[in-house]
């Protein structure tokens, strides 16, 4: 077995990079986690310089990359690789992955294997980044921990076999880093030190921080409204500042639906570009829950049952 999943990691490309291991700091450290601190050190240094590097052109240019890296997270990484919550063209699917690598939150693989585990082990210690662990390691602690996330290093990458056979996918899991490394060099060639650090440096890092925030903020604080037996919680702010992914406890309870903000005025630009992309045909199995559904998983349904069994018992009827 043990032979079999070394054999997976290295058809995976990945398993040299984490065999090599270091002790630092009370703990092994492979290259991975070492890797790790430093693109997130020098993207955390490269954004610090946006204030002397200011212009217009640079800022819309950051914001117009942060929705179209971050939609390549929620609505392909998310939505459609690891829920299947739609169905899109291959083409277009393969563009949308391909966003997503330039968010650098890993490959579509890599993304993928953790977020399908972290459903699989919700806020249990053999979840990946779950507030139980510490509120720091399920913001950014856990990126910093290859390894340890699911016990074991050769283990990952076993829950997408679906991703797995497909050379597209197998292809960005080697190289995705690199990709984001051209698009700095294309920034920097097209408008020079601004447009590198407001389009890579400061979109980059954002980003990233807002979806570290869905682990740990939106399993702290928020509201929930339905049963889902963990601590996902709906915040309103990384609803916005996430493309919907904020509603979490909405999709803690329907995992697989396209649509997290089923309210009206919770706000889901991912499922506003879903239901778009399915009014012109390109989305297609597109899948919600239904109202029973809704019903059965209901937080208020459980609350008003045991407020109810409290008053019978009170009233001396048991």
């Amino acid at each position: 077995m043990q032979k079999k999943q070394e054999e997976g990691a290295e058809a995976a490309g990945y398993y040299w990079l984490v065999k090599w291991r270091v002790q630092l700091l009370g703990r092994q450290w492979n290259f991975m986690d070492i890797a790790s601190v430093v693109v997130i050190l020098a993207l955390h240094c490269l954004a610090l310089l946006a204030p002397f590097q200011f212009n217009l052109s640079a800022v819309w240019l950051a914001m117009a990359l942060y929705v179209l890296t971050g939609l390549g997270v929620t609505l392909s990484y998310h939505r459609n690789l690891s829920h299947k919550s739609f169905k899109l063209p291959k083409w277009l699917e393969y563009f949308f992955a391909y966003c997503g690598t330039l968010a650098l939150q890993g490959s579509p693989l890599e993304w993928v294997s953790t977020h399908r585990y972290h459903h699989q082990f919700t806020d249990t210690w053999n979840d990946a980044h779950s507030p139980i662990k510490g509120f720091w390691f399920s913001h950014i602690g856990w990126i910093f921990d290859y390894g340890s996330r699911f016990g074991s290093t050769e283990g990952r990458l076993n829950n997408v076999g679906d991703l797995r056979n497909q050379p597209y996918y197998i292809f960005l899991h080697c190289t995705y880093p690199f990709h984001s490394l051209a698009l700095g060099f294309l920034l920097h060639a097209v408008g020079g030190l601004p447009f590198l650090v407001w389009g890579l440096g400061v979109r980059t890092i954002l980003y990233l921080h807002v979806t570290f925030a869905i682990n740990s903020i939106c399993h702290t604080w928020g509201k929930q409204v339905w049963d889902t037996g963990d601590l996902s919680r709906n915040n309103w702010l990384f609803g916005l500042l996430a493309h919907g992914e904020g509603w979490h406890n909405n999709h803690h309870a329907f995992e697989y639906s396209a649509r997290q903000g089923f309210e009206w005025w919770q706000i889901d630009l991912t499922w506003y570009v879903i239901r778009v992309l399915q009014a012109v045909g390109l989305a297609t199995d597109v899948k919600l829950p239904t109202e029973t559904q809704k019903k059965r998983k209901a937080l208020y349904k459980k609350k008003i049952s045991k407020d109810r069994l409290e008053t019978i018992v009170n009233n001396g009827k048991l």
